[in-house]
């Protein structure tokens, strides 16, 4: 069950940030209807907020696209409770110009474009009126930010792309994509986890291993990190498959 309860009550409330609670242990924020990079950073920087400031009673936090979630134990406090340490801390600041959370890294990720590892490349890059030369160099200009992790363990959403890349989504899935797979549509880039169907078009293939389950953190991206897409030659990637689950991948770390 989900129930809304407004932060300011009344005629002229502002539409959002909006707090929800969901069953009886779950409250969400939200921030907006859609992706927009405003909404994204305040849920992030909100989700940030609630760890640091390490409330009793919360078991987990985390965010979406646009809306940031917390689980809390009900024998330990209520919703009413959470929901008012939340209109407290809401009130602080503007969210949506809030900084990100610290410790983001810089990732740089060696790429295979096109070629038979990524074959729709020329379609997309068409769709975005590029040709496959301008796609390549548009994207890998592009620091893109991980806004949440979703449909796979560990599996990154980024964003944005420039506006060319306001493109949708196949109206039909390929049947498969492989790990590590690069796939663009709605001005964002999903990378792929895991190897599954999607309508999102294939235009990348790197070596890296999102999901580590053997690791103390098992997702190699969190939300906020940044990300680089280095173009490389299809036997460099090659190479870089036998270099451990980074793939030949590097970071460095935001201030």
């Amino acid at each position: 069950m989900t129930c809304e309860t407004p932060i300011s009550p009344g005629a002229g409330a502002p539409a959002w940030p909006r707090i929800r609670t969901l069953g009886v242990d779950g409250v969400l924020i939200s921030f907006g209807d859609r992706l927009e990079e405003p909404a994204n950073r305040a849920a992030l920087a909100l989700r940030d907020a609630i760890e640091r400031a390490g409330w009793d009673g919360i078991e987990e936090t985390t965010s979406s696209l646009v809306s940031t979630y917390l689980r809390f134990d009900p024998l330990h406090c209520d919703a009413a409770t959470v929901t008012a340490r939340l209109e407290s801390l809401l009130a602080t600041r503007d969210w949506s110009t809030a900084p990100l959370p610290r410790g983001r890294r810089l990732w740089r990720l060696p790429t295979v474009f096109g070629t038979d590892l990524a074959p729709q490349l020329a379609e997309a890059a068409t769709m975005a009126g590029l040709t496959p030369e301008a796609a390549i160099a548009q994207i890998a200009a592009t620091r893109l930010t991980v806004r949440t992790i979703g449909f796979a363990p560990g599996q990154p959403y980024l964003g944005d792309l420039p506006p060319a890349w306001d493109i949708p989504r196949q109206t039909g899935l390929t049947p498969r994509v492989p790990e590590g797979a690069v796939t663009v549509a709605i001005r964002q880039i999903v990378l792929f986890a895991i190897s599954a169907p999607t309508g999102w078009r294939h235009v990348g293939q790197t070596a890296f291993r999102l999901f580590r389950p053997e690791a103390p953190e098992p997702f190699a991206l969190r939300p906020g990190d940044e990300v680089i897409f280095d173009p490389v030659a299809p036997d460099k990637l090659e190479r870089m498959r036998g270099d451990g689950p980074d793939g030949g991948a590097s970071f460095e770390t935001l201030p």
